[in-house]
């Protein structure tokens, strides 16, 4: 409870936005971007206030910091100094702190990598999705695979060594071969951590739209099969682990020694607080825990439309929307427990659930583990369980089967 917190921050901007992304993201111009930094730095400074009015801790060290999108790259090196300025005036950052730039190649100038550089930033998540130039085109990516290989030896070159590399199966025009190339591309250019997404399609998006109304503007037909795009990722799982990137979560692969720190405390319920918006945070308490949310209507988190619920910022005569918050009790904590920690290859230690809630939670919930099991869904041995490989491609069907009553 005592260790420090990791920092997310939220940058909701885009040169172009991807044809299946919903996000709480768009193209917005210099001047919005700026405004959208001030107050960011604002909700920085009032963190503490926040912290103290729901009752959570806040921890002052921090050791890892993640700056997520949008594209956050197209923040100027000023901006990013000013951001650095504010959390380093509210909170200790460790000297090995993890701090990771999500980025879209070809979209990071040499300016800002610089001062990224000089204020500790040491990992880039490439969001590459494809090495096939028509499946990044069909999406609205703007980079080729090209721009992506030169911006990887740019990096690097400036001694920038942790690079992820994040791919979507089920993309449009995505076949098996196309998708091993992907796959293998990866692989060949020794990124030490590579994520693999399912393709998710919000119905709001554009290209959800089309699914659902059949269109064709946005190669809504050609979007794989949910089956063929589950063994698509399989394959992955294969090509990766004999290549020495090694699965360690549903979704992340890492050579050894290369894990995301800063993912890793989502999974195992550590402390993070996030800032921007519709950034979300969870926060430990006397009574457990407590999870909270930024709107993520931009008009309303920079203060520019009346809230109904405001909450006045510490340091600016501002009034802006309250966050959402859920208070996580016994239960509910015992439940993040068991889903987070089965989202990890390792699985889930039931004797430490069984110190932390007690033995009669874990009792409770033993026949809807079992039931999976005999699914084929989960293995359970001695005092661990965890989900198989067919269980991580429906694991939110497994979360659901094991939505139990638990002993209070």
């Amino acid at each position: 409870m005592a260790g420090p917190v990791g920092v997310y921050i939220s940058v909701p901007f885009c040169k172009a936005k991807c044809t299946f992304c919903n996000f709480a993201s768009g193209v917005f111009g210099g001047e919005r971007m700026q405004h959208y930094v001030e107050r960011l730095c604002a909700e920085i400074r009032a963190a503490r206030s926040m912290a103290r009015g729901l009752n959570a801790f806040l921890p002052s060290a921090v050791d890892t910091i993640y700056f997520g999108g949008g594209t956050p790259s197209l923040l100027s090196g000023g901006q990013f100094g000013e951001i650095f300025q504010h959390l380093r005036g509210e909170f200790e950052v460790a000297a090995d702190a993890e701090i990771t730039l999500e980025c879209a190649p070809g979209q990071l100038s040499d300016g800002t990598l610089d001062e990224l550089l000089r204020q500790g930033m040491n990992r880039i998540s490439f969001g590459v999705q494809s090495f096939v130039d028509q499946e990044s085109a069909a999406v609205g990516r703007l980079h080729t695979r090209l721009q992506c290989e030169a911006e990887f030896a740019r990096v690097r070159a400036s001694g920038l060594k942790e690079i992820n590399v994040d791919l979507i199966v089920g993309l449009p025009h995505q076949t098996e071969e196309s998708w091993r190339y992907s796959v293998e591309q990866a692989i060949a250019c020794e990124a030490p951590h590579v994520s693999v997404y399912m393709l998710e399609v919000d119905d709001e998006s554009r290209l959800g739209r089309e699914m659902l109304e059949q269109g064709t503007r946005y190669s809504a037909g050609a979007v794989p099969t949910e089956d063929e795009a589950a063994d698509w990722y399989s394959q992955a799982c294969v090509l990766l682990d004999e290549a020495g990137v090694h699965q360690y979560e549903i979704s992340n692969f890492a050579r050894r020694g290369h894990r995301s720190r800063h993912n890793l405390k989502y999974w195992e319920r550590q402390a993070y607080v996030g800032f921007g918006l519709d950034a979300h945070s969870m926060l430990h308490t006397n009574m457990g825990a407590v999870r909270f949310a930024n709107t993520s209507d931009l008009d309303r988190y920079l203060g520019n439309t009346p809230v109904v619920t405001p909450f006045r910022l510490l340091e600016a005569d501002q009034e802006v929307a309250a966050p959402e918050v859920d208070i996580v009790g016994r239960n509910e904590a015992f439940e993040e427990s068991l889903f987070l920690g089965l989202r990890l290859v390792e699985g889930v230690d039931l004797k430490k659930l069984r110190s932390q809630f007690g033995n009669a939670m874990v009792k409770d919930a033993m026949p809807a583990l079992l039931e999976v099991c005999d699914a084929g869904l989960l293995q359970m041995n001695a005092d661990r369980v965890r989900l198989t490989p067919q269980g991580r491609l429906v694991s939110n069907e497994v979360f659901s089967r094991l939505l139990v009553p638990v002993a209070a």
